[in-house]
């Protein structure tokens, strides 16, 4: 979307953003799929080209669990479940077919068995690919997140969980119920490409980000895993709030899509900024502009980081120009057995 008016094009989303404006968002998804370069529209076959890559990670990190559901994740809460956990003296008020006869014969006390219980963790994934999303350097952020989207429901399938999405573009807003199929994974990319093809079509988004998690508390389940994937790039005190509201019954982990000009302004120069309508002159000579530029955005980080701290969420940092799945290795890879105490 820059464009050096002393060298050559900084971005070649510039081009691809002018070339579509009155046409409408279905007919253009069903025009241009297949036909935009990789880095600034996905596409289905490298969405599901992540099925393979996404074997490296593992989902999900144990952790204590926030609801009762059946499922394959061990619990810390104990009872008659699955797995045999240990004995201990029997108490007033315990389960009678748990005593363990073997045990109490051996010893003038009577003893009882308990167990790991069995929880189902349902991943909710919610991808952000409202207009701001349509911006990248090399790549744009849409991009990046249909692809971490993508990524995490390959991974959730291949641990057996089920797996839904909510994908929010600038228009519309679709819901994928979470089931354990490949289908559902399909599904989801199908809505993820429709709206990151969309976004071409430059429109006024309808969603702020506060409605967007507001949105999610309505919809995850107790005990569920929610991945906010977004640029967070109108994160306030509004969306704080949903999002504490968030973590108090959910593991929440923030995919924060970044670029690298999200930090700093391109090389001193003069550029020609575009957003598909409308055009100025960026002067990123000026020493001023460039500091202020890189405070401002990185107390916006600072900000989504501390809220991310205090409410023991999961923070991960994805570049634009980096492949996505080292990056969620950090995280979720088979290599790490928890990424926060349970």
């Amino acid at each position: 979307m820059f464009k050096d008016q002393t060298s050559k094009n900084f971005s070649d989303t510039t081009i691809v953003a002018n070339t579509s404006v009155g046409k409408s968002v279905g007919n253009l998804a069903g025009d241009l799929i297949g036909k935009l370069p990789a880095n600034v529209a996905a596409s289905t076959e490298d969405l599901v080209g992540l099925r393979h890559a996404a074997k490296k990670l593992t989902l999900f990190p144990r952790q204590s669990p926030r609801a009762v559901m059946s499922g394959g994740h061990r619990s810390r809460l104990r009872g008659r479940g699955m797995d045999f956990d240990e004995v201990r003296p029997y108490q007033p008020g315990d389960d009678g077919r748990s005593i363990d006869w073997r045990v109490t014969a051996r010893s003038t006390q009577t003893y009882t068995k308990l167990f790991r219980e069995e929880r189902e963790r349902p991943v909710l994934l919610v991808t952000d690919l409202r207009q701001t999303m349509f911006f990248g350097s090399q790549k744009t952020r849409a991009v990046t997140a249909c692809e971490v989207a993508a990524a995490l429901a390959w991974a959730t399938l291949n641990a057996g969980d089920k797996v839904g999405g909510l994908v929010f573009a600038a228009t519309e807003q679709r819901d994928i119920r979470a089931r354990r199929s490949r289908h559902s994974v399909l599904q989801l990319i199908k809505i993820l490409v429709d709206a990151s093809v969309s976004l071409v079509n430059r429109q006024s988004d309808i969603f702020s980000l506060r409605q967007i998690l507001e949105y999610s508390r309505r919809v995850a389940h107790p005990g569920s895993t929610v991945v906010i994937i977004s640029d967070f790039y109108d994160f306030d005190h509004d969306s704080e709030r949903h999002l504490f509201e968030l973590s108090r019954h959910c593991d929440l982990t923030l995919c924060h899509i970044r670029d690298a000009l999200d930090s700093h302004l391109p090389p001193a120069g003069s550029y020609s900024v575009s957003d598909g309508k409308r055009r100025f002159i960026l002067n990123s000579r000026d020493t001023k502009i460039r500091k202020s530029y890189e405070l401002r955005r990185q107390q916006q980080c600072d900000a989504l980081q501390g809220s991310a701290q205090k409410l023991r969420a999961t923070y991960l940092s994805i570049d634009t120009a980096q492949p996505v799945i080292p990056l969620l290795q950090t995280v979720y890879s088979s290599k790490k057995t928890a990424r926060r105490p349970s």
